[in-house]
């Protein structure tokens, strides 16, 4: 591991800075992280952005994340409408995928924090069979309630001493990040990553959108269509908003250049 790394630049997308930045820079950037002090990548999407926009304290942990990868679709749109043509997603469990497999020829060593722990098991038999030779440090299935000073600690305490390279954080947006801005300071050259949904998907109890979906933008309607009691805030209001604002934001942008 390097000292310093050339973090990419970031774009503010309604509000949040957005890294500029690829799935392969980014596996390229985890493999050079610092050792000492921990990197911090969220996977940003309209929820993400949106939430960060009502609480203050989500918004400084996106701000103060090492990557705020752009994993929604419509926040690729936003960075390509500000000058990136070529952005390209970064989906949380498709990089998840990819960072399992280069693990085994850098000799990463892989830690699943959150979810439950029958979650947990079924996503360990799924990886070993995806990533066969991974090697993971060890799995932890938190409380559900928020985490105290003490079990931020404990936590730190079992990661580090598990050997762990990268540490997958499957607790949900805002939790995870919320989590990972907490225990930073406490894990120097570990990387940590929320990944979010990835651990059920890699676990098999939920089922990815298709393909064309997943590229069009259109992965959130297949997934309110797993949970819409659950979800239909989150999608019904914050995705209409979301593209209000972007076009808002865009709008200004152009007015700004014409009167330059």
């Amino acid at each position: 591991m390097t000292d310093s790394v050339d973090w990419q630049i970031r774009v503010p997308v309604v509000g949040t800075p957005i890294s500029v930045i690829s799935p392969e820079q980014l596996l390229q950037l985890l493999e050079a992280r610092p050792g000492d002090r921990a990197t911090v990548v969220a996977f940003c999407n309209v929820h993400s952005v949106m939430t960060a926009r009502k609480n203050q304290e989500v918004a400084r942990a996106l701000n103060e994340a090492n990557v705020a990868a752009p994993d929604g679709m419509p926040v690729v749109w936003g960075l390509k409408a500000a000058g990136f043509p070529d952005q390209q997603r970064v989906a949380g469990p498709t990089f998840t995928e990819s960072a399992l497999r280069r693990g085994i020829k850098v000799g990463w060593k892989h830690y699943f924090y959150g979810s439950t722990p029958e979650t947990l098991a079924r996503l360990v038999d799924n990886v070993e069979r995806l990533a066969p030779g991974i090697q993971i440090a060890g799995t932890f299935s938190p409380p559900f309630r928020p985490p105290t000073d003490e079990d931020i600690q404990s936590a730190a305490e079992q990661i580090l001493g598990s050997g762990a390279d990268l540490v997958w954080v499957g607790l949900g947006m805002p939790k995870q990040e919320l989590w990972m801005a907490r225990v930073r300071d406490h894990l120097p050259g570990v990387g940590l990553l929320g990944v979010g949904a990835a651990f059920d998907f890699l676990a098999g109890t939920l089922v990815r959108a298709p393909m064309w979906m997943q590229r069009t933008g259109l992965e959130w309607l297949h997934r309110f269509g797993q949970h819409p009691g659950r979800l239909w805030r989150r999608y019904l209001i914050n995705n209409p908003t979301y593209l209000w604002l972007l076009g808002r934001q865009l709008l200004r942008a152009r007015l700004g250049r014409g009167q330059t």
